[in-house]
């Protein structure tokens, strides 16, 4: 038995960059909220465009936390296991 990590399967990506990828989506989601916020600011987005790209960031913030949750819980969980 190997504890070497095995390779991702053939087309598939492994575990650690599909969180990558996840993250940076989710800081280009927040990053977008800010810059369009502050163009409604400035007068030159619409209000429509603001609300809905914050609605966007708050999902993509409470989506976070969630699985940040589930992350803590799981690690809590091992944590407390008897070996």
């Amino acid at each position: 038995m190997s504890l070497e990590p095995s390779a991702p399967a053939a087309g598939g990506a492994d575990f650690a960059s599909m969180l990558g990828q996840a993250a940076r989506g989710a800081l280009d989601t927040m990053h977008r909220a800010e810059q369009v916020t502050a163009n409604g600011l400035a007068g030159t987005a619409d209000t429509q465009s603001v609300v809905q790209t914050l609605s966007n960031a708050e999902l993509t913030m409470q989506t976070v936390v969630a699985v940040r949750d589930k992350v803590l819980g799981a690690y809590n969980e091992v944590m407390h296991m008897n070996i």
